[in-house]
Parts: structure tokens; C-alpha cells; sequence
């Protein structure tokens, strides 16, 4: 068994200006929907590599038909207990068939082989692992997803946005195009996670020769402070209850673009900031176990549920009256000059 890397603490740099994506002004301001698409697990327990369930994929296809609705197309991050399973390949290869839609990669270290680490909570970054062992799951989850779906994945996120210092060249040497393990304005040093508290929303390229385009998961600050958000918030964490008490007063927010516990109202006015600040792609995201009832804590019985419904009707209904399109992946990489 290859031995433990000490967490890496891996803390990207703040991208300089030459390394933003310059959109075309005809690409105007859009948004994109990425889907973990997963394996349930209790997420109080401690990580296990077996014991997992995929129940909530049945839900899948009635969620496609929601966005699709909208004329949203989704890029499912699929994971490896998803994809060696043939039930769930078969009813992500049939909503594939509506021409827009994609498949990603998600790497779920403690789920996925070669099992060469020791379980832990650090070992769960993938990023943290050592670089032999991140290349083989890697290849291995690959290789797995280009046989399942007939095509070889183009976009990657790393479970736990646990990307670490060799992650984005590994990606760039299997042929990946876009990363979006970058959680912007979040930090997951408490069990050894990365600090992204220096990434912001824009969209940048990076990794070797700058290869690979980074795609922020946005998080937004709002409420009277916020222009000092990324300097006050961090801070305030120091403090008991500071962040809460802040919020409840309308001083300062850190809302991300996920229905995930983040309350209508505060998404909604966190959109209007994005858009107002000039953030060209808004970067949604959920995970695929929330779409069925009792499997992560933000659905937990069927009003969670029809709440969850309710928030995405009101945030593409809001998108739409603003003019921020939908994207494909496709044309998120066509476009990223």
C-alpha cells in the first residue's frame, strides 16, 4: 500500500488577468447545470468504500425533463460506482440522446480502485493522494466512463472539490479540457482539503501551457458588506455565531448557486450580484442523490423535495427574464478564448 501523503493544504492562486477567459461578446452572459451524479451514502458516517446504494438514478430522468423544459442541457459528472453500474449507464445514455447534454467525470477517491491508500478523510481529496495513486484511479474512472458512454470525458471534477498540485496535469495529459473542482470562496482545510479562498467566479485557464479551462463553482458574497466579503468572511469564522448574526442582519452572505441550502430569496439576489458584477458563466451544481428524498441532508422527505423543485422553476424563470442563456459544455469550450 503506497504510504499517506501529508495533507498538501493546496491553495490556488488568485488567476492573473491575461489568464481569463476572454467570452466573445456575442456568448453574453450564461449559466451551466452540473449534476454530481453519484452514489448515496450517510453523510454523517465516515467515508466507507462499500455499502452504498444508487436508488435516487430513478429520479434522473424525470429531473432531465424538468431542465429540459427550460431548455437547459446538463453535464453529469459521473463517478465510478455509477458507471460500471449497467442500469444507471443505460438511463444516462438514453437522456444523452438529446443531443445537448453530456458526461463528465467526478472521482470519488475512497469509492474508486486501485484501493493503494489508506481510508481517511484527508486520502478522500484525491488531490492529497500521491500522484501514482491519483493518475491510476484516474485512468482507471476514464477509461470506465469512455466505455460505458463511447465517448472519452472532456470535463472532470474532483469529489469533495479535492483537486490537488499534479491534478490539473494529470487531467491535461488524458486529453481533459475543463476542470471545475474549484469551489470559489471555500475552504476544506479542517480535515486537510484545499483553501480556494482565493479563487473568484470568472473563468480561467491554467495548468500546463494553459491547457485546461477552470470553471469556478460560483459563490457569491451579498448584503451591505459584501464588497469586503472575501476579506471579512474568513474572520468572521473565528468568531461563534459571527457569520450567522451577520447573515440574519443583512450585513454579509456567501451564497453559492445551488439549491443545496441556499434558500430561494438569498440565490436570487445572489444571481442579481453575479450578473451586476459582470460574471460572465454562473456555475450551478447539485448532487444526483438530493433528487429523491432521504438520501443527502438538503432533501430529506418530499417537502425538501417539491422546495428543491420550486427553487430551480424560480431560478430559470428569474435566468430567463435576465437574458442569462443556458450552455452546453460543448459550447462552454468552443467558446472559452
Amino acid at each position: 500500500m503506497a504510504p499517506a501523503r501529508s495533507p498538501s493544504g493546496f491553495r490556488p492562486e488568485s488567476p492573473k488577468s491575461a489568464d481569463l477567459i476572454d467570452w466573445p461578446a456575442d456568448f453574453g452572459t450564461r449559466f451551466t447545470v452540473f449534476i454530481d451524479t453519484e452514489e448515496e451514502f450517510d453523510w454523517a458516517a465516515p467515508l466507507a468504500r462499500e455499502g452504498h446504494t444508487l436508488a435516487s438514478v430513478a429520479a434522473i430522468p424525470e429531473a432531465h425533463r424538468r431542465f429540459a423544459d427550460h431548455g437547459v442541457p446538463l453535464t453529469y459528472m459521473v463517478d465510478y460506482p455509477i458507471a460500471t453500474d449497467g442500469w444507471a449507464r443505460d438511463i444516462l445514455r438514453e437522456l444523452l440522446g438529446d443531443g445537448v447534454s453530456a458526461i463528465g467525470t467526478q472521482l470519488h477517491a475512497w469509492v474508486n480502485p486501485p484501493f493503494d491508500e489508506v481510508l481517511s478523510a484527508a486520502n478522500s481529496y484525491a488531490g492529497n493522494l500521491q500522484q501514482s495513486v491519483e493518475a491510476a484511479k484516474l485512468d482507471l474512472l476514464t477509461d470506465t466512463i469512455t466505455s460505458a458512454f463511447g465517448q472519452r470525458p472532456i470535463a472532470y471534477r474532483a469529489g469533495r472539490y479535492g483537486i490537488g498540485p499534479e491534478t490539473l496535469g494529470l487531467l491535461a495529459a488524458r486529453g481533459y479540457r475543463l476542470d471545475s473542482s474549484m469551489r470559489s470562496r471555500y475552504r476544506y482545510t479542517a480535515d486537510g482539503g484545499p483553501d480556494f479562498s482565493a479563487i473568484g467566479n470568472a473563468a480561467f485557464r491554467c495548468g500546463p501551457d494553459g491547457t485546461i479551462i477552470e470553471l469556478p463553482l460560483t459563490t457569491v458574497f451579498t448584503g451591505v458588506l459584501r464588497s469586503g466579503g472575501a476579506r471579512l468572511y474568513g474572520p468572521l469564522g473565528r468568531v461563534p455565531r459571527a457569520r450567522g448574526l451577520f447573515a440574519h442582519a443583512g450585513l454579509l452572505s456567501r451564497v453559492a448557486l445551488t439549491p443545496e441550502d441556499m434558500p430561494l430569496a438569498e440565490a436570487l439576489e445572489a444571481i442579481a450580484v453575479a450578473v451586476g458584477e459582470g460574471v460572465r458563466v454562473l456555475n450551478f451544481a447539485f448532487h444526483s442523490p438530493s433528487l429523491a428524498p432521504g438520501h443527502t441532508p438538503y432533501v430529506r422527505d418530499a417537502a425538501d423535495l417539491a422546495r428543491f423543485h420550486g427553487w430551480w422553476h424560480a431560478v430559470l424563470t428569474d435566468l430567463a427574464r435576465r437574458g442569462v442563456r443556458p450552455a452546453s459544455l460543448d459550447a462552454l469550450i468552443a467558446n472559452a478564448r
